[in-house]
């Protein structure tokens, strides 16, 4: 019987394909390691994110691989994670050696405000919130885009009722206009009902391309709706647009705001500034004027708080935003409540967030003077 060989463990590697990207995973650099003592042998495989979801199957179909040589008696995986230059050099190789394209919002000179409308958790109104934003500060003659960032759990399309699907002209998208606002999802690609199954480089791909392959034409305001939490995404973002502002939304609940205190933090690690907290779901008004805390209270006001002493500038609660059962059902119906009953509480303090973004001028930090030394 022939001596087991690394050699031979590395060419039966190359049948085994990453299932998301449809390549073999040496061609993908992310075999780090192969150990060969005897009969058993040791893979090192260095996945593109921690807690990769798809880690099993790719274990799987390395045992199955190797174990299938002759001489094999044990197959073990050792799972790592890519540094971040092997996951920028990854993402170089997936587009074919091309330059990374330019994203307008990046540039100097761009007078374009961006908002990430970020949570620590789901389940807290972010998308709403987003929508009726968008909406609001259209009604103040601003031009707005919507990119929704939420790659596994888009729901923007819907709550501004988006009829249409992108044009696609060569290179460039053509986003959609939806209640003035020009809006573009993943969920205006994926097949309807399909879950979006994607680690890091593909996630920064996507970005990549919703930020610069999209024709966003002239914006006053760019809003991000992002997935909560502080993953891959917020990281990609922070690193695409590093003039992008930070708003997060919590609820009343002590729960969220805890953890919306971490996506605001983050701020400081990818050099962003906190605009200010919205704190959504604040109280249920009954017919009689009562207001019920169905939520608790004060999330809102520790979150800025804490977020103030922790970021060492003042980070403002902007609003406080009721919970009202005309808010969902306008969401549902792609019709924000801004639009439909601008007289209501939830309206009213989402409107206010509005003036207050609409009123706030793009400062001088990063953009070109147009002066040059003599």
């Amino acid at each position: 019987m022939p001596a087991l060989t690394e050699e031979a463990v590395r060419t039966r590697l190359e049948t085994v394909q990453d299932p998301e990207i449809h390549k073999p995973i040496t061609e993908l650099d992310m075999v780090r390691s192969v150990e060969v003592t005897g009969g058993d042998v040791v893979v090192g495989i260095d996945l593109t994110t921690q807690g990769c979801p798809l880690q099993d199957t790719i274990t799987r179909d390395v045992k199955a691989a190797v174990g299938a040589l002759e001489g094999v008696t044990s197959v073990e995986v050792v799972m790592g994670v890519m540094s971040d230059q092997q996951r920028k050099d990854l993402r170089t190789k997936l587009r074919g050696g091309k330059p990374e394209p330019v994203i307008p919002f990046s540039q100097p000179g761009s007078l374009t405000r961006v908002y990430a409308i970020t949570s620590g958790k789901g389940g807290v109104g972010k998308s709403t919130v987003t929508a009726n934003l968008a909406v609001a500060l259209i009604e103040k003659g601003l031009k707005v885009g919507v990119l929704d960032a939420d790659i596994y759990g888009f729901s923007i399309p819907r709550m501004l009722g988006v009829e249409h699907p992108p044009t696609t002209l060569d290179d460039m998208i053509v986003p959609p206009v939806a209640r003035g606002v020009k809006v573009i999802s993943i969920g205006m690609f994926a097949a309807p009902g399909a879950p979006i199954v994607w680690r890091g480089p593909m996630l920064h791909r996507a970005m990549q391309q919703f930020l610069g392959d999209v024709f966003w034409g002239d914006l006053d305001v760019l809003l991000l709706d992002l997935p909560p939490g502080t993953g891959d995404i917020a990281i990609s973002l922070a690193q695409l647009v590093p003039n992008s502002e930070i708003l997060v939304v919590t609820t009343p609940q002590l729960a969220a705001s805890e953890v919306a205190q971490r996506a605001g933090i983050l701020s400081s690690q990818t050099h962003q500034h906190v605009v200010g907290v919205i704190e959504n779901m604040s109280w249920l008004e009954t017919p009689d004027g009562t207001r019920i805390e169905i939520f608790g209270s004060g999330g809102g006001e520790e979150v800025a708080r804490v977020l103030s002493a922790g970021l060492a500038y003042p980070v403002p609660l902007l609003a406080q935003v009721p919970l009202e059962k005309r808010l969902r059902e306008g969401g549902d119906a792609g019709v924000p409540l801004v639009l439909t009953e601008p007289a209501s509480g939830a309206a009213q303090a989402l409107a206010s967030v509005a003036d207050h973004l609409a009123s706030r001028t793009r400062g001088l930090a990063g953009r070109s003077l147009g002066i040059s030394p003599k």
